[in-house]
């Protein structure tokens, strides 16, 4: 199902046949630094992860993480959208893009989507990112989509502290 479109991007729900992109991006370095060891490893898997984490969001949200597919020849880039964590009391932007996309606009252009999404369809007043502090790439695409930085921060059953940005209309 096809949630957003923009000039490059179609942000569609995750499926059960998208899970060796899901197996390529939950291994890339980035990820695996950056957001954490998820321990999917084969297309099993990838195919739990998907119907356990984005599927069942969007039965209990309404919204979730989309795969961003690149519009011209739908090649999989990435995943962007919004999440409801347990731990956090709002609603929460996520993003991932593999490494060859990165540096071209995608992230930024699939996060203004989402946020506009957001806003307008779910009627959010406020929406937070968390990140790691060191994580340059993803603290400035949060910085240019309007987030400001409000705390540090600790999830539950985490050890490392992390930076919490947020968004109000």
């Amino acid at each position: 199902m096809i949630v957003l479109e923009t000039d490059r991007l179609t942000l569609r729900h995750l499926h059960a046949e998208d899970a060796a992109f899901i197996v390529r991006l939950l291994n890339d370095p980035g990820w695996l630094r950056f957001i954490g060891d998820r321990g999917v490893r084969t297309l099993a898997d990838a195919r739990k992860y998907i119907v356990d984490g984005p599927v069942a969001m969007y039965a209990r949200c309404g919204f979730g993480l989309y795969l961003a597919e690149r519009t011209a020849d739908a090649a999989p880039l990435g995943m962007c959208g919004l999440i409801k964590r347990d731990s956090l009391p709002d609603v929460d932007i996520g993003f991932a893009f593999l490494p060859e996309f990165s540096g071209q606009g995608y992230a930024q252009e699939a996060a203004e989507a989402v946020m506009v999404y957001g806003k307008n369809m779910i009627g959010l007043k406020r929406i937070v990112g968390i990140t790691s502090h060191d994580n340059e790439r993803s603290i400035k695409l949060l910085e240019k989509i309007g987030f400001r930085f409000e705390r540090a921060m600790r999830l539950p059953k985490d050890d490392e502290e992390i930076s919490l940005f947020a968004w109000q209309a």
